[in-house]
């Protein structure tokens, strides 16, 4: 214990002095706070639908104070009726073209947003300089044309719009009681954290493989491994990059998280989707999350001590690279069907069980033993796959030359022990 102590202070302290890591932590924790303070210095009522007044937040007013985008169009039917268009279209300020060739021009010289060409009660022309992906001009103003058309056929048959009006569109009053989870509202902050706790493995367990890797081509681990055990080095490498990944990750989020509940107001509560995590899905994702990592970075640990050079690392790990990649791809498909058998069997997996176990505690039903025996099973299988990764960390630091294959080192350490 004493052993692992000095090499987990020794690796905690090269992370901790090191000037990128703590940089990086420091400069996107504070980029991430800025940003969510910025609705409180810069107008972003146009995103966010809030407005600053005073240090206070409005709606967003759209009084003749505000400059309101132009629509030209030209009515060759005779069926426009501009009281639709204001109601449908309530930020525009609409003006007439007096020909079709005029409003393409003003619409390609941008003196006007967009342009409608009215050919018949149900034929138009759309014209726009730059069409946006979030452009709706075109289904409102369908809207539109339809109204027109209904209105100018009751006239014509004598009848009121506005009582069919009321008959097919019957308001319908709906109240919904969720008595457990909503899956939709919680969908998009699950799906941030299985992208995030894969960031961490991949990013981290790198780190560590790379680590050994470069304590053997400089030659250290031959003086290392004669005065310490191999459980103590690796042990201590993987906790101490497990400490450091939580604590910059840990440092962002929670920078983040605060930042957006006191500007939550500011935001309208339009990134609740994703910020808004509650406390019981942070700790199942903080033991699983944390479970996960250490399961895969004793692995990254052994996959380093199998190889001599650092550039020989990605080889090395592509196999292991693999398998994560096809559980964080699985793990996302599967959040749509949470209740489903897939991600059921996932959740029980130590592979993948820190991604689908606290998506299922988020969105499903999850009975206390399931996820009592699931982190049971990871807990399990980080300690196996640490004594495991520790004795391929023995067997492989000593050996130089050409990467050692994993179904090599598994064979020949079957071997020894026997």
């Amino acid at each position: 214990m004493r052993k692992f102590g000095i090499v987990l202070k020794y690796e905690l302290k090269e992370y901790f002095s090191s000037k990128a890591f703590m940089g990086i932590t420091i400069f996107m924790a504070l980029l991430g706070m800025v940003l969510l303070f910025l609705p409180r210095f810069v107008d972003m009522s146009g995103f966010t639908g809030v407005k600053i007044v005073g240090g206070e937040t409005e709606e967003k007013d759209d009084g003749t104070g505000e400059e309101q985008d132009q629509f030209l169009y030209l009515d060759q039917a005779g069926v426009v009726r501009e009281e639709i268009l204001e109601e449908l279209f309530p930020d525009i300020a609409w003006q007439t073209a007096s020909q079709e060739e005029a409003l393409k021009e003003a619409v390609a010289a941008q003196e006007a947003e967009a342009g409608f060409v009215i050919v018949s009660p149900t034929q138009y022309k759309y014209y726009v300089y730059n069409k946006s992906m979030t452009d709706h001009n075109v289904s409102m103003f369908d809207q539109a044309m339809k109204t027109f058309y209904r209105m100018d056929y009751c006239e014509a048959a004598g009848w009121k719009l506005e009582e069919i009006s009321a008959m097919y569109d019957v308001p319908v009053v709906m109240e919904v009681e969720v008595l457990n989870k909503d899956s939709g509202s919680n969908y998009w902050y699950c799906y941030a954290l299985v992208i995030l706790v894969f960031m961490l493995i991949t990013y981290y367990g790198q780190m560590i493989a790379v680590s050994v890797t470069n304590e053997k081509s400089n030659r250290a681990i031959e003086v290392l491994v004669t005065s310490t055990s191999s459980n103590s080095l690796l042990f201590g490498k993987v906790v101490a990059g497990a400490v450091s990944g939580v604590f910059q990750m840990g440092i962002i989020l929670g920078a983040i998280l605060a930042a957006y509940q006191m500007n939550r107001e500011q935001w309208g509560g339009m990134i609740d989707r994703f910020l808004d995590i509650p406390a019981e899905v942070l700790l199942a994702f903080a033991f699983f999350g944390l479970g996960g990592y250490l399961f895969y970075a004793f692995l990254y640990g052994a996959m380093g001590a199998l190889v001599s050079k650092t550039e020989d690392v990605s080889k090395s790990a592509s196999g292991l690279m693999v398998v994560v990649m096809i559980v964080y791809f699985f793990s996302l498909v599967q959040l749509t069907n949470i209740d489903g058998t897939v991600i059921k069997v996932l959740s029980f997996l130590p592979i993948s069980s820190y991604s689908t176990m606290f998506a299922r505690i988020a969105m499903g039903t999850v009975a206390a033993w399931e996820i009592a025996v699931s982190f049971l099973i990871l807990v399990l299988s980080i300690l196996g796959t640490g004594f495991l990764g520790a004795k391929l960390y023995r067997m492989g630091t000593l050996r130089y030359g050409n990467p050692i294959k994993l179904s090599t080192a598994l064979r020949d350490l079957r071997r020894t022990e026997n």
